[in-house]
Formats: structure tokens, C-alpha cells, sequence
């Protein structure tokens, strides 16, 4: 059985702290209910990556608020990137016709998943839809996507922790940090 500590030994740098991420996540929340003021909204959480962030985010949110989730696939031949098509493995359990929506997503790096994401519940009808991200890598990006709350902007490096994984791995951690090249990078 891996243990945390041996996960930790697996990061060369932490990128983000619990700290600095329950203050961020606490701002993200006052701005999410200013925003929305009495109505009711609807959170969805894109599995798996993002639970911890929607889970934390919601507390900070005092609205009457109802969740839904969904889980996606669109890695490919390795686990560090992104292939680009997009596969719903699980959608939605209720309807979000007509309900203020807001995508919680825990990084966006190319925009492809999420721009697939959006077109997909917009088909929808939603009455609004928004997005929030906990991680943003801008220099990453292909594709051009609006984010409405971002709590991080980040440099293009392979994180893990808070919820992000490598090989299902790491997303117990209670920071984001940056992973080992030589743990990903296969051996020449």
C-alpha cells in the first residue's frame, strides 16, 4: 500500500498550498453567490479531477444550490495528454433546462475537453451557463474559451494533488504540486 508521504516524494515543488488554496476557494464562493445573488444555481462537477473543488466550493456558496455530475474521457495513448476527442462516460442525472448552470472543472489546459463540454450542455437549454475552473494553464491553450471565475492562472507544468491525478494517483494530496518529470518521463 502507498502511503501519502511516499506520494509526496514524487513532487519537486508545491505550486499551491492547503492555505492558499481554501482562501482562494472562499473568495471564488463570495464572488459565485454575489453573482447569482437569491437564485438558485446548479453545479456540476466534472469527474473525477474536480470533486474536491466543487466539494469545498460549495460549502462557501449560500445559495440553494443542487449538484449533478458527469465524468469524461478525452486522454488517449498516454495519461499526460490530451487526445482531443472527447468521450461522455457518465452525464447528467437531471435535466438542467431553463437552470442557472455553473461547470466546475478542476484545470483547463487546451480547451478542447472543456469547449466540447460547453456545446454539450448548451444543447441543454440551460438558462445560463458559466464556468469555473480551480487551474487555468493559458499557455496551453488551443482553443479560445471564456472562463468566468478562475482561482489560479499557472505555468505549464504537470500538477497533480487537490483532486488532479497521474495514474489515479496523487489526488488525496491536499496541495497542488508540481509532479517529477522522471515519474511520467518514461526511461530511455
Amino acid at each position: 500500500m502507498t502511503r501519502t508521504a511516499d506520494l509526496q516524494g514524487d513532487i519537486g515543488d508545491v505550486l499551491l498550498t492547503e492555505e492558499d488554496i481554501a482562501a482562494k476557494v472562499a473568495e471564488l464562493g463570495r464572488q459565485i453567490a454575489a453573482d447569482y445573488g437569491g437564485r438558485n444555481l446548479t453545479l456540476v462537477s466534472v469527474l473525477k479531477g474536480s470533486l474536491p473543488f466543487m466539494a469545498d466550493l460549495m460549502r462557501q456558496i449560500p445559495l440553494p444550490l443542487r449538484i449533478d455530475l458527469m465524468e469524461v474521457s478525452s486522454y488517449g495513448g498516454t495519461a499526460t495528454e490530451s487526445s482531443g476527442l472527447v468521450r461522455i462516460i457518465k452525464d447528467l442525472s437531471a435535466s438542467i433546462a431553463d437552470e442557472d448552470v455553473l461547470l466546475v472543472e478542476d484545470i483547463i489546459d487546451t480547451g478542447l475537453t472543456l469547449n466540447y463540454l460547453v456545446r454539450y450542455l448548451r444543447g441543454k437549454n440551460p438558462a445560463s451557463l458559466r464556468i469555473c475552473t480551480l487551474l487555468d494553464k493559458p499557455a496551453r491553450r488551443l482553443v479560445d474559451i471564456p472562463v468566468d471565475y478562475v482561482g489560479f492562472e499557472i505555468p505549464d507544468q504537470f500538477v497533480v494533488g487537490y483532486g488532479l491525478d497521474y495514474g489515479e494517483r496523487y489526488r488525496n494530496l491536499r496541495f497542488v504540486g508540481v509532479l517529477r518529470p522522471e515519474v511520467y518521463t518514461p526511461a530511455d
